[in-house]
């Protein structure tokens, strides 16, 4: 099922739909990945000048905003692609195993804000939770990265700042928001039970990647 050489982002789209679940960089599994699975003339590359350039990392924004494709942090901490036909499975099994925060936790001001806001980019989030001192920013990231993991937030887009000609430049920023929001509520409901979405998620893993050990596929799943 894998396809090597992708050129473009509607051929990255295109493999997303067919496997269901991508990581973007390394997921442990060598070859499962969007970064493996690029031309090389798609890879991060550097210039003389100090420049550089990464298809791949261009076409994140596109994809996401298509509408067809979730993007997160869901595949052990890093993030990765999965498409909408699999995300009521991926959402049921989940967030059965991170259940919604606690009421007036960190986590549960960082959702009630998101919900209010509709959509910040990280920086804005941080600030509107309060997140302003020394030595706070990775504290918040990993709030962010458990609510992702979670299925509670995911990336709208990705927002660029630009330069005095109106030119885009640097990495970007996400721009998060819920689910919920993005895709509506019924796409977050799955009528099986979370036990039988696991299976079903992890049978269709192992059919697509029949050279990943169990292991490997339960740090993609779990």
């Amino acid at each position: 099922m894998l396809t090597q050489e992708i050129h473009s982002a509607a051929e990255l789209m295109e493999l997303i739909q067919e496997i269901g679940f991508l990581p973007l960089l390394d997921s442990g599994i060598p070859g499962f990945s969007a970064e493996d699975m690029v031309d090389e003339d798609c890879r991060y590359v550097t210039f003389p000048d100090g420049g550089w350039d990464w298809k791949l990392w261009k076409w994140k924004g596109p994809i996401v905003s298509e509408g067809n494709v979730v993007y997160g942090k869901f595949f052990n901490k890093k993030a990765g692609f999965i498409s909408l036909d699999w995300w009521p499975d991926f959402c049921n099994y989940r967030r059965s195993q991170h259940p919604l925060p606690e009421e007036f936790s960190v986590e549960d001001i960082i959702l009630q804000t998101l919900e209010e806001q509709g959509s910040l980019i990280t920086r804005e989030l941080r600030a509107a939770c309060g997140f302003t001192g020394t030595n706070m920013r990775s504290k918040f990231d990993a709030y962010l990265t458990r609510l992702e993991m979670g299925t509670y937030i995911v990336t709208e887009d990705f927002v660029y700042p630009q330069d005095r000609h109106g030119n885009e430049y640097g990495w970007g920023w996400s721009l998060l928001t819920t689910p919920e929001r993005l895709y509506g509520r019924p796409s977050c409901k799955c009528s099986r039970h979370p036990d039988d979405s696991y299976e079903r998620i992890l049978t269709h893993l192992q059919h697509a990647l029949p050279f990943a050990t169990e292991k490997q596929l339960l740090r993609l799943v779990k």
